[in-house]
This record gives structure tokens, C-alpha cells and sequence, in this order.
């Protein structure tokens, strides 16, 4: 009888090990008995009890441990559906998870309300993994105490407890946490919405994430959901493997120190030349393997002057080799704020749809890098126009949006509509002082902007129509014409567009801030053959953009454009450049960041359509 009872001693604590079973579990359980039944009736056959007996008391003995195991399930499905309904977490950083309780309901409805992070070896190794990735957020951009990594290491609770609320807090928190991780991975921590950046929503959802996790969970591949979620762009790519590499180099490489007292050119004398050799050579702008460079005579000379040259290019200033004021100050910029920048452009790369990675012409302006490239496919750069000089609008004054749009057309040799505000506080005092002003810039009044304005002849009641908006002003084609010879058009809320431009010698310059807020581009011919390529040769091109008269030519296929902002980017030599916060967004996005939240999903996606129910029409009777 001793060993009867140690038998079933045993068969009930491993039952009750169990802190989680579903309905299959206990059928497991209750099938895997019958070898025990067996093994219990083979025993009482040697004494003096009737097997029968034995049977009903090993039935009875399977049945009660199978029931314990039903309430402890009930009771934890309990404690689940109790937190889910809060929305509400006391173990989080950030308890409200509202915006991701309704992933969370989904994730544990496709597991009828159990645990998923504890008990078995599996989920042992499934647990780890996904505090692992919450641990390793910075690789990917992210900040690690947004998703309470360290704190849910130390709060894991005994498998064996029977403290239900606990074991499903503990669980649930996995879960939110790790939910949040990959919203954010793939969507973002801000909506840039909130800090003016006008980008089209997604239309609708293209990754289901409790389905997503519960998949890994069933094969044990959590480790794998980062690279699931994260934006495909190559873009983004490149951006996580620089990411990478200036991490480290903050590890390992010190800051560089420079101070500026005059600028030094190619073939003077420069102090403690070998330091900014190592700090160039660890950038990758002079090779690491490099001995060619005088290191004694602190001559600035040779591979010297072209790694600082090469460092000017990826920085965005004048390739000209003189170690100046903005060379140097860009040289004392910490490697820490390189990473922060880096960051900050991966962040505004997850915004983007993404329809953004599908096939097709596009065409994207960089606003503080004051350079647009164009792309066969929005993942590969077009070799024949890599990247062309832009003039964009001027900071605090008249910066040129962050947008999404569609170029539909281009108008060859376009009237300049002149805006409102451009009138009332340019032109106006001009011509106040000159009356002569107008036929000087080559300009007219005109009572509208349509068609085919009316002419209108320049008067004493001029100056006040024009004050009052009932009168206007445009510039005809021409060399003095503000938009020059070409107008690319894509319809948007800002009324702003790319153009050609008479003032060709600002693409010289470093920074190009300098427009009302439309952006001008340096080589407009090569602009429109790319777009036109299907429908316009380049000799017709050439020709519409020589004669007078003014010609539209509606785009058979609208082309993407996108005007962002990031400081941070991959160039067209596959080389990490970094540029001027010019209008403080860096600064901006820093202080959102600082301050999210959980984003809603109802601002990332297209509201659905509403349906008006439509009366449906009844039979007239009398019809015959």
C-alpha cells in the first residue's frame, strides 16, 4: 500500500506542476493514466482488494487531479480577461496600454486566455528570446526602457505559485511589452502627424501581430520577429547597419577635439595631424590600412586633405579640402549625437507605408540635405541621375513642408501666379516706389489666375486692388520668370511644387535655404527626361523648353514625391551622411519621443468608409 500511495504522490505533483493546462492537456493527461491505471491494478492485484475497486479508485483519483487543473485554468483565464479589460498594468514603465489592448485580447483569444511565457522548456526559451529582443532595442533604434526589459528579467514568478493573478500579470506584461516593441519597430513611436510631417495613412493593415507572435511561439522562433516587422526599405537597411558601426566607434573610439582659430588649407602646417588622421581613418574616410600619410612633418597634405574632403561630401558642405569653420565644427560634433541622428531617421523611415517599397518611378527631395534623388525603384538610387542640387525654403520663415503627393503633370515655360502674401510684401513696396516695376520684371495685372485672364491696365486704384486681393499678379514665361523654364506639378494642400529657377548660382552654395517654399531644382532638363522617359524624347523636351509658348503634358502614370526630413541618410556612394538640423526637427522629434505614448492605430490607418443605408425602392402597385 506504501508504494500505491507513492506512486500516486508522484503522478499528482507532476500534475500540479503544471501551472497552465488547455482542455487537450488533460485529455493527454487522462490518456497517459492508463498506463499508470494499469500499473496501479497489476499492484493491488497482489493484495487484498478487488480490481474493480482499484479501478474506481484510480478513475476517481485521475478525474479529481484533472478537475484541480480545470479550476486553476478557469481561475488564471479569469485573472487574463480581468487585465486585458483594465487595460492597465501595474508591472509597465507606462501602465495604460489602451492603444494595444486590443492586440493583447487577440493574442491570448488565439490561445484561449492561457499563458503563453511560462511553464514548459519551450516557453522557457520563448520567454528569454523575447526579453532578449526588448533588452537589444537600441540595435534597432528603439530605447530599451520603453518596453521594461530589466524589471520583467527580475519579476518572473515561481511556475509552481498558486498566486494566479500573479502568473497572468507576469504573462500579460511579456506580452504588452513585446507587443509595443514590434508596433513600434514597424509603425513608429510618434505619429507624424503630430509634429507637422503630412504623410498619407496606410491604407490598410499588412501584418497581423498577435497572429505573428503566436506563430513564433509555436516555433520557437521569437528571436526571428524583428526582421518580420521591420521596414524592408534598404534605406532602412543601411541605416541599422550604421547604426551598428557608430555604436561601437562610441565604445571605442574617443571624440575628436579641434579648436578654430583660422581656416587651414592643403599644404599648411597642421598641429597633432595624426589625431585627425585615426579619427578619419575610424569614420572610413581614409583607409584604415593607409601609411601614406606624413604623420611626423603635421603637414595638412595628400590622403590627409582627401579624407577631409571625403568628409565634407558626406556632411554636405563645399568639397574644397580647407579645414574652415564648419569643417571643424562638424569634426567636434560627439559620435554620440551621430547615433541620435541616425536614430531619429529610422524612426521617420517607419512612418512611411508601405506602398513606399513597391516597384515604380518616385521621387524623393531631402530637405536638410537640400539634394532630391530619383529612383526607378523606390529601393534602388537611378544610376544616370543619382542626386541633383535643390534649393529649398527658408528656415523660420518659409520652410518648405514635409509631404506626401502624386506629380500628374508639367507645364513647359509656365506664367509664375505670384501668391497673395508674396505680393503684399514684396512687390507692393517695389511698386510703390516704381510704377515701372511690373513691365520690368515682365509681369501684369490680371482680375484672375484661370485660363485665360483678363488683362488689366496699371492705374490709380491699382495699389489698393492689389492691397485688397482683387487684383493680381503674374509673370510671364520668359528668362526673368521666378519658376524658369519647367514646372513639375503635384496637387497638395501647401500649393508648393519643383521648378526651374534663373537664380543658377545659390546651387553653389553649402546651404541652400533660400525659396518661398517650393523647391528648385539645378538640372530641371534631366528632371523632366525622367519623368517623361515613356512619353517625351529628349529632344522634344529640349524644345518645349526653348520656345515661348507654354505647354502642359499630363503624366500617363503619376509619379510619387515625397519631400522628408531626416539629417541622417545613406548616399548614392553607399556612404552614412549627416546635415544641418536647418529648421530644429531633430530637436522636435527628440522632445516627442521623450513624451510618447502608445500610438493608436486609428491614426495610422485610412478611416474605413462610413455606409449610408440607401431606402431600397418598393414596387409601385398600381403598375401593371
Amino acid at each position: 500500500m506504501q508504494v500505491l500511495r507513492k506512486l500516486f504522490s508522484q503522478q499528482k505533483n507532476n500534475f500540479e506542476s503544471l501551472a497552465s493546462c488547455t482542455s487537450q492537456d488533460i485529455r493527454i493527461i487522462k490518456c497517459r493514466s492508463f498506463v499508470l491505471k494499469r500499473l496501479f491494478i497489476f499492484i493491488l492485484l497482489s493484495l487484498p482488494i478487488q480490481p474493480s475497486v482499484a479501478d474506481s479508485f484510480f478513475t476517481q483519483v485521475t478525474n479529481l487531479i484533472a478537475d484541480q487543473i480545470t479550476n486553476k485554468n478557469s481561475e488564471l483565464v479569469n485573472e487574463i480577461i480581468l487585465i486585458v479589460s483594465a487595460k492597465h498594468h501595474p508591472y509597465l514603465l507606462h501602465p495604460d496600454f489602451t492603444n494595444r489592448a486590443e492586440d493583447l485580447d487577440a493574442l491570448y483569444k488565439l490561445s484561449d486566455y492561457h499563458l503563453l511565457w511560462l511553464d514548459s522548456p519551450q516557453a522557457e526559451k520563448n520567454r528569454l528570446d523575447a526579453l532578449t529582443l526588448l533588452e537589444n532595442a537600441p540595435a534597432n533604434g528603439l530605447t530599451e526602457a520603453a518596453y521594461d526589459a530589466k524589471s520583467l528579467l527580475q519579476k518572473k514568478p515561481s511556475v509552481v505559485s498558486e498566486n494566479y493573478k500573479q502568473l497572468a500579470m507576469y504573462d500579460t506584461a511579456i506580452s504588452i511589452a513585446l507587443l509595443r516593441f514590434l508596433h513600434d519597430l514597424h509603425y513608429g513611436r510618434v505619429n507624424p502627424k503630430d509634429i507637422n510631417f503630412n504623410l498619407k495613412l496606410r491604407d490598410k493593415k499588412v501584418i497581423d501581430l498577435p497572429v505573428l507572435i503566436k506563430t513564433h511561439l509555436a516555433q520557437s522562433t521569437i528571436d526571428q520577429l524583428p526582421e518580420v516587422v521591420e521596414p524592408k526599405l534598404k534605406q532602412y537597411q543601411k541605416l541599422k547597419k550604421a547604426l551598428a558601426n557608430y555604436r561601437l566607434l562610441v565604445k571605442t573610439q574617443p571624440n575628436f577635439s579641434m579648436e578654430f582659430i583660422k581656416p587651414i588649407r592643403p599644404g599648411e602646417n597642421l598641429l597633432k595631424a595624426d589625431n585627425l588622421v585615426h579619427y578619419l581613418s575610424a569614420l572610413g574616410d581614409i583607409a584604415p590600412d593607409s601609411r601614406r600619410v606624413e604623420k611626423q612633418s603635421n603637414r595638412y597634405t595628400g590622403e590627409l586633405v582627401e579624407g577631409v574632403e571625403k568628409f565634407q561630401l558626406r556632411h554636405g558642405m563645399n568639397i574644397d579640402g580647407v579645414l574652415g569653420k564648419a569643417t571643424v565644427e562638424a569634426l567636434n560634433v560627439p559620435l554620440n549625437q551621430r547615433v541620435t541622428q541616425i536614430e531619429l531617421a529610422m524612426e521617420r523611415l517607419r512612418w512611411l507605408p508601405e506602398a513606399m517599397g513597391s516597384a515604380g518611378a518616385s521621387i524623393i527631395v531631402n530637405i536638410p540635405a537640400f539634394q532630391l534623388w530619383a529612383f526607378d525603384d523606390v529601393n534602388e538610387i537611378n544610376a544616370s541621375m543619382p542626386n541633383m542640387r535643390v534649393v529649398v525654403g527658408k528656415a523660420s520663415k518659409n520652410e518648405t513642408p514635409v509631404l506626401m503627393a502624386e506629380m500628374r503633370f508639367i507645364d513647359f515655360m509656365p506664367y509664375w501666379n505670384v501668391p497673395y502674401n508674396i505680393v503684399k510684401k514684396e512687390i507692393l513696396p517695389k511698386l510703390i516706389q516704381n510704377p515701372d516695376y511690373l513691365a520690368r520684371e515682365n509681369m501684369e495685372l490680371v482680375a484672375t489666375f484661370d485660363n485665360q485672364p483678363t488683362s488689366v491696365v496699371y492705374n490709380s486704384s491699382t495699389i489698393a486692388e492689389l492691397k485688397r486681393g482683387t487684383l493680381r499678379i503674374r509673370q510671364r514665361p520668359g528668362n526673368k520668370n521666378a519658376l524658369g523654364r519647367v514646372k513639375f506639378m503635384f496637387p497638395n494642400k501647401n500649393d508648393v511644387y519643383m521648378h526651374d529657377t534663373p537664380s543658377h548660382a545659390l546651387f553653389s552654395r553649402a546651404r541652400r535655404d533660400f525659396s518661398h517654399g517650393c523647391v528648385r531644382v539645378a538640372n530641371p532638363d534631366q528632371l523632366a527626361e525622367f519623368v517623361l522617359k515613356s512619353q517625351l524624347s529628349k529632344e522634344a523636351i529640349g524644345e518645349a523648353m526653348q520656345t515661348q509658348k507654354t505647354r502642359r503634358v499630363i503624366l500617363k502614370k503619376s509619379v510619387p514625391v515625397l519631400f522628408f526630413y531626416m539629417t541622417s541618410f545613406i548616399d548614392q556612394n553607399d556612404k552614412v551622411a549627416f546635415y544641418s538640423d536647418i529648421y530644429g526637427y531633430d530637436s522636435v522629434l527628440q522632445e516627442a519621443l521623450a513624451k510618447s505614448v502608445d500610438v493608436p492605430d486609428q491614426e495610422i490607418f485610412t478611416p474605413a468608409p462610413v455606409l449610408t443605408p440607401v431606402e431600397s425602392i418598393k414596387p409601385d402597385v398600381d403598375l401593371m
